[in-house]
């Protein structure tokens, strides 16, 4: 790695702990502090901290490296996500900023539910803390994974510190999301996140276009041409199973708790302004990575590059594009994609871990700076578990992020939607919408069923999740009914 990439990069390391001190001097003194920012987030951070948690590693890996691979068909995912934004903004966004205070003034989404169904509220905490550490673990090490590919593609077989360049990316890329996490907390988090979310979309506009004047727009169409006549082609080869799966990735957003819990902390009055910013953001950094799939595909075949992992396209195109010192800026904003999912989850992970386990069964008494401290153990912890799923280089960005988004959204997804709009819900069937669909998504998974029917896993555990709470709902209303009077 050349030294002004170097520079570049180490510049950004120390802007995102120059953030995290920041928010120490902020906002760490209480819980609601620390794990929400004091519910007083700007509409544009809350926006863009919504989004650079939500699109992470996936955007400038996964999602081009599946468009490199199969081509214009992959957009699917995309759009997907795009309308299940939309209405996760119109929907749940507002009831939930508004709710979360009614009830109790709920810091976590297990917190949420306790406090909506009193009868069942251990229950609900419990399952639904296990939930979110057992799946945040496997997402957050699809985001070290991310960095662990960006070390190995750069410095390539050299050893760093007596580690693998993977191992040593994976490594670097936790301790500095944890430096300014652990110190920070909610604020931090969503500050680097709009700093993050600023140099994503820049790089995702930049890069494209850059193939494009550079290679000419003839030849990046007739070399896309030359590797499939379908490759342009937004149905080629889809089967209906196939479109189904790749659109139904937007029912994962109603249950992803790093997304909606910035729903929670934005200022009052301020979501439509933060829906509008967000949901443009979203737009520009979806056609952006669109572009760097099919753009850096044509640029391998026009100049004879060779890549051997589709997810590093975004690597390949930055090291050979650009002078070294706009190389860091492009790897900085892979960094932050990368880091911006992680900080977030690691943060949910903790709040559920000190305010469902820690307050609830040891120190109900504890005092504020003492849940601080311990929340800031719980995200090294979760820390740690993270670094130990993404010790196997051949872990997938996409299939680790498509299995967790997955359990999150089935396990997650129903209960939240009805939660917020179905007075008739019950505790009961809180219950059963939670176990249920959290344990068809693992059982899909653990079946290979995902891999023999072409079906992705969120489809048949977001149903069943679905009819869990309606029938269990139905099943125990006189009784919540009798409970409540």
């Amino acid at each position: 790695m050349q030294t002004p990439t170097l520079i570049a990069l180490a510049l950004y390391f120390i802007l995102m702990l120059g953030i995290g001190l920041f928010a120490w001097k902020r906002s760490t003194d209480d819980s609601e502090g620390y794990l929400l920012g004091g519910r007083n987030l700007h509409p544009a951070v809350a926006a863009l901290s919504a989004g650079a948690s939500d699109m992470s590693g996936w955007l400038l890996l996964g999602l081009p490296g599946a468009l490199y691979l199969s081509g214009l068909v992959e957009a699917w995912i995309g759009i997907g996500l795009f309308v299940g934004a939309v209405v996760n903004w119109f929907v749940v966004a507002p009831r939930l900023r508004h709710q979360t205070v009614q009830y109790g003034n709920a810091l976590t989404i297990p917190q949420f539910l306790a406090n909506r169904f009193p009868d069942k509220a251990t229950t609900l905490r419990v399952v639904s803390a296990i939930i979110v550490v057992i799946f945040f673990a496997v997402y957050s090490a699809a985001g070290l994974v991310g960095g662990g590919l960006l070390f190995e593609s750069t410095f390539i077989d050299s050893e760093v510190m007596g580690l693998s360049p993977y191992m040593a990316g994976v490594l670097l890329t936790a301790l500095v999301v944890l430096a300014y996490t652990m110190v920070g907390g909610f604020l931090a988090v969503s500050l680097t996140d709009f700093v993050q979310g600023c140099i994503m979309v820049v790089a995702l506009v930049v890069m494209p276009l850059v193939v494009i004047f550079g290679d000419g727009a003839a030849n990046v169409g007739n070399a896309l041409d030359a590797v499939d006549p379908n490759f342009l082609s937004w149905f080629g080869g889809l089967s209906a199973i196939g479109f189904l799966s790749a659109v139904a990735w937007g029912l994962g957003y109603f249950g992803q708790p790093h997304i909606i819990v910035r729903f929670m902390a934005v200022k009052e009055g301020g979501i439509p302004t933060a829906r509008n910013i967000g949901l443009a953001w979203m737009f520009v950094a979806l056609i952006g990575a669109l572009g760097v799939g099919l753009a850096g595909r044509a640029h391998v075949e026009l100049n004879g590059l060779t890549l051997e992992n589709s997810e590093t396209i975004f690597i390949l195109l930055a090291n050979t594009l650009f002078h070294p010192f706009v190389t860091g800026f492009l790897l900085a904003a892979l960094l932050a994609a990368i880091m911006s999912t992680i900080s977030s989850q690691l943060l949910v992970s903790s709040s559920s871990l000190t305010e469902d386990f820690y307050r609830l069964f040891l120190r109900k008494q504890a005092s504020e700076t003492e849940m601080v401290n311990v929340g800031r153990v719980c995200v090294a912890l979760v820390a740690i578990a993270a670094i130990v799923i993404a010790s196997d280089p051949e872990s997938g960005v996409l299939s680790l992020v498509s299995n967790a988004w997955a359990g999150f959204g089935a396990a997650f997804g129903p209960l939240i939607i009805l939660s917020l709009t179905w007075k008739r819900m019950t505790g009961a069937g809180a219950v059963a919408g939670l176990v249920v669909g959290a344990a068809v998504v693992m059982t899909w998974i653990a079946t290979g069923l995902n891999d023999t029917t072409g079906v992705y896993e969120i489809i048949p555990g977001f149903i069943a999740a679905w009819l869990a709470i309606w029938l269990v709902s139905l099943a125990t209303a006189k009784d919540a009914d009798a409970a409540a009077a």
